[in-house]
């Protein structure tokens, strides 16, 4: 069903998955009922069935659809970077930066984003291990691979791999942890504000991997 999504999608099915998705992220999956699910989305248990054939099937494309689209918006930016002939270690940590914090996200959607994957992590759920196969991996292996360009051909892949989620930890937490960064700050993420962290998250990964020297 997901694959014809975009041709095939109506407005019924549309409303499913917001509300579902909204739900599941505020109360988990055992957390709601489809029964609450219909009526926030003004419709009947039929509808369910009929688009989606069970709650368990309306929970995992909530994820195929709504978080796999987010999640590959995000990765576009180093998609394209790895199609150029030569970068630098400091456009690939400032790429993968501003793909996160000026990304395709709205706050509302960011949160629903992380709330969800954050609800499946630590769990060998359906969906955590669709999460895993078609978003977590496939840009693991594409940051790993634009590193392994760019960086000294002497380190190890243990080392690479752990450069790799030190620089996505930093990213991540600026982005999800939001609130938590400006009760701490004062600061609101405007764009001044954006560009200032991605800076930081640049030249402290540069720092890192220079020894301490920077550029």
């Amino acid at each position: 069903m997901s694959q014809e999504h975009n041709k095939q999608a109506d407005p019924t099915q549309e409303r499913l998955l917001d509300e579902a998705e909204r739900l599941f992220a505020d109360k988990g999956y055992d957390g709601v009922s489809l029964r609450e699910i219909t009526a926030a989305a003004g419709t009947h248990l039929a509808a369910v069935n009929y688009h989606f054939g069970s709650k368990e099937n309306l929970y995992l494309e909530v994820f195929r659809i709504r978080y796999m689209e987010r999640a590959r918006k995000i990765q576009q930016p180093l998609v394209d970077l790895e199609k150029q002939e030569h970068f630098t270690p400091e456009e690939v940590v400032r790429t993968l930066a501003k793909a996160f914090l000026s990304g395709p996200m709205t706050d509302e959607e960011r949160q629903r984003h992380s709330q969800l994957v954050a609800r499946e992590m630590g769990q060998q759920s359906k969906a955590f291990q669709l999460v895993s196969k078609e978003a977590m991996g496939p840009f693991m292996e594409l940051a790993i691979r634009l590193w392994q360009r760019c960086l000294p051909q002497g380190m190890d892949q243990e080392r690479l791999k752990l450069v790799v989620l030190s620089i996505f930890s930093q990213v991540l937490y600026f982005n999800f942890a939001r609130p938590v960064v400006t009760l701490a700050t004062g600061r609101e993420y405007d764009e001044e504000f954006v560009d200032q962290i991605v800076e930081h998250i640049t030249q402290f990964a540069l720092c890192g991997l220079n020894g301490g020297n920077g550029k």
